[in-house]
């Protein structure tokens, strides 16, 4: 409960009763204005030596970061990529460490200049209140409802109300309709997740379509391989579809190279050493096709994601996060190499209802 006190007029203070203690504890309407703290000076601001000091150290500071920029300037240069993963790594390494060394004192320079050397004295100003006064406000609200009533929006009008409505509603389709057409009737999702790769179909080599006998595939070697069809239908469009997700790098490693792969236990998806991969990258779908036999590593030539293909495909190195799914083979009859089934997982980059 709270109370003036003795005198109505004055508002400066407010009496509260506790009810506890039923003592009055008296609180002021309005606190003063406690004012800026004084200031306290900085040892640079007291010291000519101090500042000096400082600002020797804010000059190194930018030195260093322009001979992090020149450092990685000449890496580039000196040590260029060279497509090995060595050499990529290498320059990587050299022109990330100039960047660094040049962003690092860029950004510690500029805080030490700011702490230490710029001023930081500080600065009042005083506001007036924003709000514009009761009077201007309503007239602000007449005129702005005399405009709605001039509009014809709100009272009568009704047919016009409508077509105003109506038309506003209906114009997105205008842009909506074709956008949409155009993206094409097929909706069907899954066609994402399966390749044309069947059990029993034999691997061939792109472009000739010919058919690869497991006996001419030798140590190191290296096949771009495709589903085996006709020749008329590799002269369709829907072939150019198909091609595009089903086409497969094929390599053979010595069988004691051949660390794992990505069969289920009691399976094998190879062959006496010969593995298939999926050629589509998994970081934005580019084509895997630089082998390099001494590492067995595959390299996309895009953003440099290198993949183990003695180690089931897994990622070794850049932006990929998914090792390249394995396409499962064996032999038939004849010799030849031919798929024992479709992918196990969808191929190339992430999408939206990917099974895995």
């Amino acid at each position: 409960m709270s109370e003036n006190q003795n005198n109505p007029a004055d508002t400066s203070h407010e009496v509260t009763v506790t009810p506890e203690t039923g003592t009055a504890v008296g609180h002021p309407e309005r606190f003063p204005d406690p004012g800026v703290p004084e200031h306290k000076h900085r040892l640079t601001d007291t010291d000519p030596r101090a500042a000096k000091r400082a600002e020797r150290t804010v000059t190194i500071l930018f030195v260093l970061s322009i001979l992090g920029t020149i450092g990685s300037i000449v890496a580039y240069v000196m040590v260029p990529p060279d497509g090995t993963t060595s050499g990529v790594r290498l320059s990587t390494l050299l022109i990330g460490l100039g960047l660094a060394l040049s962003l690092l004192g860029i950004g510690v320079a500029g805080i030490h200049w700011a702490k230490s050397l710029m001023g930081d004295k500080e600065m009042v100003q005083e506001r007036h209140s924003l709000a514009t006064n009761e009077e201007d406000r309503a007239i602000a609200v007449r005129d702005l409802n005399e405009g709605l009533g001039d509009s014809g929006v709100v009272g009568r009008r009704g047919v016009l109300k409508g077509a105003f409505f109506g038309a506003l509603a209906l114009f997105p389709l205008a842009i909506a309709v074709p956008l949409i057409g155009s993206v094409g009737g097929d909706w069907n999702i899954s066609k994402f997740k399966h390749t044309m790769w069947k059990s029993g179909m034999r691997l061939a080599i792109d472009p000739s379509g010919r058919p690869i006998k497991a006996a001419d595939v030798t140590v190191g070697s290296v096949f771009h391989v495709v589903p085996e069809t006709t020749e008329a239908y590799r002269e369709t469009h829907d072939w150019i579809n198909e091609k595009s997700k089903a086409v497969v790098l094929m390599v053979r490693l010595n069988p004691e190279d051949l660390r794992t792969d990505q069969s289920p236990p009691g399976e094998t998806w190879s062959h006496e050493g010969i593995v298939a991969y999926s050629k589509i990258c998994t970081h934005v779908g580019c084509p895997v096709a630089l082998y390099e036999q001494q590492t067995h590593h595959l390299l996309c030539p895009c953003h440099q994601s290198t993949f183990d293909i003695a180690d089931s495909a897994k990622v070794v190195f850049g932006p990929a996060n998914r090792r390249l799914p394995q396409l499962p083979i064996t032999v038939d009859d004849e010799g030849y190499l031919v798929a024992q089934q479709d992918f196990a997982e969808p191929i190339g980059p992430s999408f939206w209802e990917r099974l895995k």
